[in-house]
């Protein structure tokens, strides 16, 4: 039987936890073959970005060229885009090829607190590639952002998903993991919705759990497996993994050796 085919757009973290990284190995344990669209380099580790070069357009444009006129995806996840320029290019692709499952995650802020998307960037991003989308997945500081309001509980919760939905035409998962009141999820798809039970475990390495979960949906949704199906498994893989506790070594900490005086633009992020 053929393998599906699941094509990332993100941006790559050279530690290995986040972004183009953790789409590949997630895809290739969930079954799919997995392809990846770099949209920029990150300098960053499990602490934070300490750096951004984007890849430019032109380029981002040549790679979804290859891939789209050679290895039809049966899906698409899409991450970090980080510009305007990115977002139309990505766009006018996706509105000319018309894949299947595009999965959206509308990765604005690092979880340290890093824009990773430019601010005059997100109503390209949104008026562009969320009604594009199959399923966005924002988490709860995403959605306040996009909505302009606080969201404090379930209930809350559960307006801000069909608000989204009926703002942009897309079906949301509310991610619940950023609040104190556990790891919960909410689906709304198709007029209706569905709360995804999680379990808050308190693993110290869970840098790029945004990333694993949108890209196990879509290798889900690329296997035939519906959304509600798509999420629910992703969400299981998802716990499975934090649950083994999977450590890694730490080095001595940051090394500058002047570079960053040399090179400042390559600095923290503004």
């Amino acid at each position: 039987m053929k393998r599906k085919i699941v094509l990332a757009i993100a941006g790559s973290d050279c530690s290995g936890g986040a972004g183009i990284q953790a789409d590949l190995k997630t895809m290739l344990a969930n079954g799919v073959y997995g392809m990846a669209a770099i949209t920029a380099l990150t300098a960053q580790n499990t602490t934070g970005v300490k750096g951004i070069m984007e890849v430019g357009g032109e380029f981002l444009y040549r790679q979804l060229e290859a891939v789209f006129e050679d290895i039809f995806p049966d899906a698409v996840k899409i991450g970090m885009l980080f510009s305007g320029e990115m977002i139309g290019v990505t766009g006018e692709i996706l509105r000319r090829e018309k894949p299947a499952n595009i999965v959206l995650d509308p990765v604005m802020v690092s979880s340290s607190g890093k824009p990773l998307l430019k601010e005059d960037a997100v109503e390209r991003l949104t008026t562009q590639l969320f009604p594009a989308a199959d399923l966005i997945t924002p988490n709860i500081p995403e959605a306040e952002a996009l909505l302009g309001h606080r969201i404090e509980n379930k209930s809350e919760a559960e307006d801000a998903a069909r608000a989204l939905y009926e703002k942009y035409g897309a079906s949301v998962l509310l991610k619940g993991g950023h609040t104190d009141q556990g790891a919960d999820d909410f689906l709304w798809h198709k007029n209706s919705g569905t709360w995804f039970r999680g379990v808050r475990i308190h693993n110290p390495n869970s840098h790029g759990t945004g990333c694993t979960l949108s890209s196990a949906i879509a290798s889900n949704l690329a296997k035939g497996f519906s959304m509600e199906g798509s999420v629910g498994r992703a969400k299981e893989y998802l716990t499975g993994a934090l649950a083994a506790g999977l450590d890694i070594g730490k080095g001595s900490g940051p090394l500058d050796h002047g570079f960053v005086e040399k090179y400042p633009s390559m600095g923290d992020v503004e």
